[in-house]
């Protein structure tokens, strides 16, 4: 079950002469998309990194808006696992990096309206994140520490959908599919003069001026509880793709979890293109989380772990941007984050907590980072870009479980100096290219850190941040009604942190060596006719463990050459698009992916997707008597193929495969009145 709920308010204050920025996103050539990846509100020909942008229609239209798997297939380099496991995140991975996630978003920086959903530690949950509401995805793919610090692979940039100008609107949205699935979705806005608000509402159930603006939001989430039927071994998964980990039924594996977070935004747009803008924001968050990991003592089929976190997390964000020459504009600021977790582990029994407590701790992590950004433009076809960001990282732990005679409190502070250098140049007004040289970090989260491989608590100082060079090259280009990206990259990481093993869904990670990811994406955009639209995204992923060695008992394995588990070389979604024929629009998609491997000694093959998975959608809008309507009908795996989604990596005893469903039905529609 998932509820959320979202109230937001914008309070407008024109200020004469000031211009007032378009929602709009005109799409006609390459210079006309503006995006706000680079933190700046910028032209994409004028941004030499990868940037792909997904649209409120492309979100909504037909999908059941339950995960980004249904969004991002559109963009090449972004590889999304349907795990089909609500206790945990669809795993997301960018160029390589997030792969290894057992739980959440790794490797990615994260942000909602703005707001960071990303901790100071690296680790980015998306329940807090009702898809239904979104208006608008950028995403930015490749190594960007100069721009938002601790990730490797790029951003996630979430906006949900703003007050609509008439003075009051009101919308719902019901669905129902597959396995008992439901979800529901109430929306309301208004306005008054400057002033905006909306409310939102959802729930989803399933047996599987222009010048100054001020914005408060607050969003809140309840997931009651979310069951977690764990990996399957090879001959399970053949026998019962369906089923669920014996331990993990046992065990009572589910994830029960409450977050609250607001944030306050000022933001003043100066004259000349200078502007000045200053967020504050917090949360909190209360996990129950019962896993199948066997407790230390005596073995039984029913004990567990039963793992609790009380999270209080917050920061700040401050920027400005200057013009000091006509042809440069500098970007200063400084992000500040903090947050402190209280873990209490319990031996479990049947998923419900004893009183015998095996670890009880508070960690602490704090980030602060002053950044410096420029763009200079010596002709109006040329953009160079370059910047610099200094991270400083204190992670604490400390231990209140002293009965055992052990205290496993520490310390450990980490640094990194990211920078990157970029050039874009218009070679026409329908060709733009680019290339860019960019470096990254990305520290290991507490879970990460307080997870050692002896089984024990305290903070593993021995694992530390991984970093990454990278250079690309791309290229955008729009001819007639055909649009083509393209990117080429290759990023050498050392330090490496990797999943090493995983046992009843705790995992123990170590720094592997070094990897080289390179590879290309590509991605087209076709109108074969005026309402024929063909769609297309591949991506090339060569992703190689270079200098790998891990300790197998008294003997040292050698792993370099082993390919990256968890991602598969070649990804391919190919859609086409017919309508809208009077209010009418069916969407074919069909995704091809080739083999992965589930663990990195390469042992553990999964085959690829065969013919592929199809996908359709037919969708239908209109307005009946001043209500709009639009009723959708989407069926995912069209013709019910078997095929493993997401693996688990290095999983204990084989568990590795986590199985997709057969064909999965959603109807639904949408019913929306707004005041003239």
């Amino acid at each position: 079950m998932f509820l959320s709920l979202a109230v937001s308010c914008a309070t407008l204050l024109p200020q004469a002469g000031d211009t007032v920025r378009s929602d709009t996103l005109p799409r006609a050539r390459v210079a006309d998309l503006e995006v706000t990846v680079a933190r700046r509100r910028e032209s994409l020909a004028r941004v030499p990194m990868a940037v792909g942008v997904v649209r409120q229609e492309d979100i909504r239209r037909g999908q059941p808006t339950l995960g980004l798997d249904e969004s991002l297939t559109t963009v090449p380099g972004v590889y999304v696992a349907n795990r089909w496991n609500f206790s945990l995140d669809q795993r997301l991975s960018i160029r390589g990096f997030g792969s290894r996630a057992n739980f959440g978003v790794r490797g990615v920086k994260v942000f909602l309206d703005g707001i960071p959903q990303t901790l100071p530690d690296g680790q980015s949950q998306l329940s807090n994140v009702e898809f239904g509401a979104l208006q608008r995805i950028e995403i930015l793919r490749g190594a960007s520490s100069a721009l938002y610090g601790n990730a490797s692979g790029g951003a996630l940039l979430l906006e949900t959908e703003t007050p609509g100008a008439e003075p009051i609107g009101l919308s719902a949205r019901l669905e129902a599919g597959s396995f008992g699935s439901s979800k529901w979705q109430l929306e309301g806005h208004g306005r008054s003069g400057p002033v905006a608000g909306s409310l939102l509402l959802s729930r989803f159930a399933t047996d599987l001026s222009g010048s100054t603006q001020a914005t408060l939001r607050f969003l809140a989430n309840d997931t009651p509880k979310a069951e977690n039927p764990g990996a399957l071994t090879p001959a399970e998964a053949a026998a019962r793709p369906d089923s669920a980990a014996a331990s993990n039924i046992l065990r009572g594996a589910d994830k029960r979890v409450s977050q609250q977070q607001a944030s306050l935004r000022f933001e003043h747009l100066g004259s000349g293109g200078r502007s000045a803008s200053a967020t504050v924001y917090g949360l909190l968050r209360d996990l129950e989380n019962p896993l199948a990991t066997p407790p230390p003592g005596p073995p039984s089929p029913t004990a567990g772990t039963y793992n609790t976190i009380d999270r209080v997390a917050g920061g700040a964000r401050v920027e400005g941007t200057l013009i000091p020459l006509a042809a440069l504009r500098l970007t200063l600021g400084l992000d500040a984050q903090r947050m402190r977790d209280d873990r209490v582990n319990r031996r479990s029994d049947g998923g419900q907590p004893t009183d015998s407590i095996l670890a009880d701790q508070r960690e602490t992590v704090s980030e602060t980072a002053p950044f410096l950004q420029g763009q200079w433009q010596p002709d109006e076809r040329v953009t160079v870009d370059a910047g610099l960001r200094y991270d400083w990282l204190a992670f604490t732990v400390e231990d209140r479980h002293l009965t055992d005679g052990v205290d496993n409190s520490g310390t450990d502070n980490e640094e990194a100096l990211s920078g990157n250098l970029g050039l874009a140049w218009d070679l026409s007004p329908r060709v733009n290219v680019y290339g860019q040289v960019s470096t990254a970090f990305e520290t290991p989260t507490t879970t990460e850190l307080v997870s050692t491989a002896s089984g024990g608590v305290g903070l593993n100082t021995a694992l530390g941040p991984q970093r990454a060079v990278s250079i690309e090259l791309g290229a955008r280009v729009g001819v007639g009604s055909v649009g083509l990206t393209i990117a080429a990259f290759h990023i050498d990481v050392r330090d490496a942190i990797t999943q090493q093993r995983e046992i009843g869904g705790r995992a123990f990670f170590a720094n592997a060596g070094r990897t080289r990811n390179r590879g290309l994406e590509a991605g087209v955009s076709a109108a074969l006719e005026p309402r024929l639209t063909l769609t297309g995204a591949y991506t090339l992923a060569d992703y190689t463990f270079t200098d790998y060695k891990i300790q197998n008992g008294i003997a040292v394995d050698t792993l370099d050459g082993n390919r990256l588990a968890g991602v598969p070389q070649h990804f391919l979604r190919a859609g086409l698009r017919a309508g809208p024929v009077s209010g009418l629009t069916l969407d074919v998609d069909q995704l091809l992916s080739g083999s992965v491997y589930a663990d990195d000694a390469n042992t553990l093959a999964v085959d690829g997707w065969g013919a592929g998975v199809t996908n359709v959608r037919l969708a239908w809008s209109g307005t009946i008597a001043a209500i709009r309507f639009s009723p959708f009908l989407s069926v995912s795996n069209l013709f019910d193929r078997s095929y493993v989604g997401s693996v688990t990596i290095n999983g204990f005893g084989g568990r590795v495969l986590e199985p997709s469903p057969g064909r999965y039905l959603f109807i639904g529609t949408g019913i929306g009145w707004a005041a003239p």
